[in-house]
Parts: structure tokens; C-alpha cells; sequence
């Protein structure tokens, strides 16, 4: 079997199919490139003494705006605490209380305390660490340093993958392959996203005849620093978890009270504040000295822009963070083709709705790698076909259409500038696959007439206020 991808997902599903042979497909080093090793809010999973699983599927519903697949909610959420027992096995250091046991912070949205952190604010660089090292030590695993650029596929479902290495070109004969490479982000001109997380992943599955599904839902972090992008360091919400508001230029605290609310509901409000004008930051004074100790990667971001957050106010903007659409995958990671497979951020679970309840997405990866790692490995093998010498399609590139897609499908959107965007996106398809998804994602956006959670529409008179 092949995986597509080297985070979180992917090196679960490789651990999970041992010892069963994997060719692990990783565009770059081993880790390299993966949003995982960028993430640092943390993992939710109920294990909190007041906590349940029932909560936790209450505020993972609640976020999603009534388009959560409940029977995927609950089987995930529900996982959870089996996931940290396997992930402590595998070397993972989660932070822990003065008592020794497994420290749990708060973030937006969420009832309790049921955020596990590591290094602070370094979860996901720790559970990738600890992944990376089970994974380089598993015999069953190869990995192959190439960029997938296509799907081999017959009547029978799939028959290979195409990758290319610089001019070398593999053909590699298989009948199951996971998709698990990552999001959109970089096909918008502000992301939390590393820059080559253009959506490959939605690509090979598309042009493989897979059924993609709610496309349109695009979460916008509100808390990026305000720096040059694309690719924009996070300002995780555990900060304003730990006390951090948003204030203006004028010091004004203008979300009243509102700076732990759903991601979509914070994102339009801090949108909307720069667009009548003002600066947005986040005031951090309050935590004081202890960010240094409790937020270190995200203080030496601020330290390298010249800012120190325990002294001066963190200047940030909305950025493309997480999409909750994707392929369309079924409990066990199946895909409308048979013998493709996706987890993580490129599958769409029915876990997210319509926008992401905070740090359920490290949660979702491991366990949906991992079932799909294991029902892969176990299917019965079919026999190898041969593959057709054709040359790899154009590789995507995303650079003409961001500027497009943050002004015509960002934060907020209308008719008229989604229509012009699937317009200029329609031309450029034929010869720029990215440019082909970014025509979908925008179709997607302009057939759902209403907003819906992170899905704004500026003329509709439905926008939501709440997740």
C-alpha cells in the first residue's frame, strides 16, 4: 500500500498497517512541509474529571452549525481517550500538572478544560517527533521522497501512483492508496498553512473520479501575526485561553467579551474591525512574564518580529487556517473509488461541519490515520496490473489565484465576487489543476446560498452569529 503524506495521519496509518509493507510518499524530508509539526494549540480529548465524551460531542456539534455527521462525531470523539493511551506508548511527552498528571487547557468554545499540550505550545511538533522516530524504526515502512502527481485507475478501482523526484519518474503498482496530504491554505495569499499545502490531495482525488464534499467551508484563524505572508505564523488560541484579549489601536477590547467565541464568529469580528480601519492585536500583557514559559515557540515568533508579548500588544490578521471539506470518506477512511482512502485534513469525516470546533483536527488525523492504516492492511491484495507510460500531468501552482481567492472567497463573500472568481478560475483550468480546484471550491460556495458557520456571505440575510 502507498500513503500520501508524512503527517500525523499519514505516519499513524503506517504505524497502524505494520507489519504489513508501506511506501510512504513525503514530498520533502520525513516531517518536513506537514501542518502537523506547525501545530500548538493542542489535542482535545475528554479525560478531564468533569468531563465526558458527550460533552465534548455537544460543543464539537455546537461549532459545526448543524452539519456535523453525529454518528462521525460521536465515533471519533469517543476514540479519543483510547488515542492518548497510544500515543503515550509511542513516546509522545504530553505536558503534565504539578500531581503528574496530563495537563488540560481551555480553548474557544469548548465547556471544559480538555486540551492536551506539549512543550507548551509545540503539540504538534512532539506527537510528529515521536511518530517520526516509531516510524524510522518500524522495518515494514519505505520512505520515498516524491511528490505524487497521479492516480492510476481501472474498472477495478486503483491500480498505482505516479510521483516524480526531480526529473526522476516512478511508476508504482498498487491497489490501495491513503490520501493524507494536508489542506488548502496555501491557495490563499494569508495562511497558518505551510506554503505547499495547496490541496494535491483534493487534485489526485478529483482527477481519480472521488466524490469531493463541502468544499466551500474554509476556517479563517483570527489570530495570525500580522506579518508578510503567505504563510503566516499561528498566534494559537490557547493564548486567549490563558487570559489574552483583542484590543484596537485605541486599546478599546472591541469583542466585549467575545474573545473565546467559534473561530467563524471571531474571524468575521476581527475582519470587519480592520476593514472599517482599525489595527488588531492581541493584548497577551495580561499573562505577563509566564508567556515566555508557557507559550515559548510562540514568544520566539514574537521575539523574531520585535515583539514582546509580555510588554506589547501582538499585531494579528484572519488567515486561511483549515478545511473542513475534502474527500468524502466513509468510517473506515474509504473513498467513492475503490481502494482509495483519505484522512486528515484532505478528507472530509463529517466531524467539522461547518467550522472546526479548536484542536479536534490532531484528534480526527491520528484516529482516522490509524483505522485507515489497519483496514487497508487488511484487504486481500489483488494482482498487480500493469501501468500506462504516460508523462506526469502540469504540477499545480497556486501563486496566480491567491490574491483571487482571499478577495473573492475569504472571510466574507458575495455573489457577484464569487462568480467573478469561478470566472477567471474557469479559464486557467485546463493548464493548472490548482486552478481547477479553486473552480470547485468556489461552484461549492456560490450553490450554498446561505452562510453557515465559517461559509460567510455578505449578501445573504441568513449570516450566522454564532457556530
Amino acid at each position: 500500500m502507498i500513503i500520501i503524506g508524512g503527517g500525523v495521519a499519514g505516519l499513524m496509518a503506517a504505524l497502524a498497517a505494520a507489519p504489513h509493507p508501506v511506501t510512504l510518499l513525503t514530498a520533502g524530508p520525513l516531517g518536513e512541509g506537514a501542518a502537523s509539526q506547525l501545530s500548538q494549540g493542542g489535542m482535545a480529548v475528554a479525560i478531564g474529571a468533569d468531563d465526558s465524551v458527550a460533552l465534548h460531542v455537544q460543543d464539537t456539534l455546537a461549532a459545526g452549525a448543524g452539519l456535523c455527521d453525529r454518528t462521525a462525531v460521536e465515533r471519533i470523539i469517543a476514540a479519543g481517550p483510547q488515542l492518548v493511551e497510544t500515543l503515550l506508548r509511542y513516546g509522545v511527552r504530553f505536558d503534565r500538572d504539578k500531581t503528574g498528571a496530563l495537563a488540560l487547557g481551555l480553548e474557544a468554545a469548548h465547556a471544559r478544560h480538555r486540551i492536551l499540550h506539549a512543550n507548551g505550545d509545540q503539540t504538534g511538533a512532539e506527537i510528529m517527533r515521536a511518530l517520526i522516530e516509531k516510524v524510522r524504526a518500524t522495518p515494514s515502512i519505505t520512505i520515498l521522497p516524491a511528490t505524487a502527481r497521479m492516480i492510476f485507475t481501472d474498472a477495478t478501482g486503483v491500480t498505482g501512483v505516479l510521483a516524480v523526484s526531480g526529473e526522476q519518474i516512478f511508476r508504482l503498482a498498487t491497489d490501495r492508496v491513503l490520501l493524507a496530504t494536508g489542506g488548502i491554505g496555501g491557495l490563499f495569499r494569508y495562511s497558518t498553512n505551510p506554503p505547499g499545502a495547496i490541496g494535491q490531495g483534493l487534485m489526485l482525488a478529483a482527477a481519480a473520479g472521488a466524490e469531493l464534499k463541502n468544499l466551500e467551508f474554509v476556517q479563517f484563524h483570527p489570530t495570525a501575526l500580522d506579518a508578510a505572508g503567505p504563510s503566516l505564523p499561528l498566534i494559537s488560541e490557547a493564548v486567549r485561553g490563558e487570559g489574552a484579549k483583542f484590543i484596537d489601536e485605541t486599546g478599546r477590547h472591541f469583542m466585549q467579551g467575545g474573545d473565546l467565541a467559534p473561530r467563524d464568529v471571531v474571524a468575521r469580528a476581527v475582519f470587519a474591525h480592520a476593514q472599517a480601519g482599525h489595527r488588531v492585536y492581541l493584548d497577551a500583557r495580561p499573562i505577563g512574564a509566564r508567556f515566555a514559559t508557557r507559550f515559548p515557540a510562540i514568544h520566539a515568533i514574537c521575539a523574531g518580529a520585535g515583539i514582546d508579548p509580555a510588554l506589547q500588544p501582538i499585531p494579528v490578521r484572519p488567515a486561511a487556517h483549515y478545511h473542513m471539506g475534502g474527500v468524502a470518506v466513509d468510517a473506515w477512511g474509504r473513498t467513492s473509488v475503490e481502494g482509495l482512502f483519505a484522512a486528515g485534513e484532505v478528507a472530509c469525516t463529517g466531524l467539522h461541519g461547518a467550522n472546526r470546533l479548536a484542536s479536534n483536527s490532531l484528534l480526527e488525523a491520528a484516529i482516522c490515520g490509524e483505522t485507515a492504516g489497519r483496514v487497508m492492511a487488511g484487504l486481500d491484495a489483488k494482482p498487480a496490473r500493469a501501468l500506462p507510460d504516460v508523462a506526469p500531468p502540469p504540477a499545480p501552482d497556486a501563486a496566480p489565484l491567491r490574491d483571487l481567492m482571499s478577495a473573492k472567497l475569504g472571510v466574507l463573500r458575495d455573489e457577484a465576487g464569487m462568480s467573478e472568481a469561478a470566472e477567471a478560475f474557469a479559464a486557467l483550468a485546463g493548464q493548472n489543476p490548482a486552478a481547477g480546484l479553486c473552480l470547485r471550491i468556489a461552484e461549492a460556495a456560490l450553490a450554498r446560498k446561505h452562510s453557515v458557520g465559517a461559509h460567510a456571505r455578505a449578501d445573504s440575510t441568513l449570516l450566522t452569529q454564532a457556530a
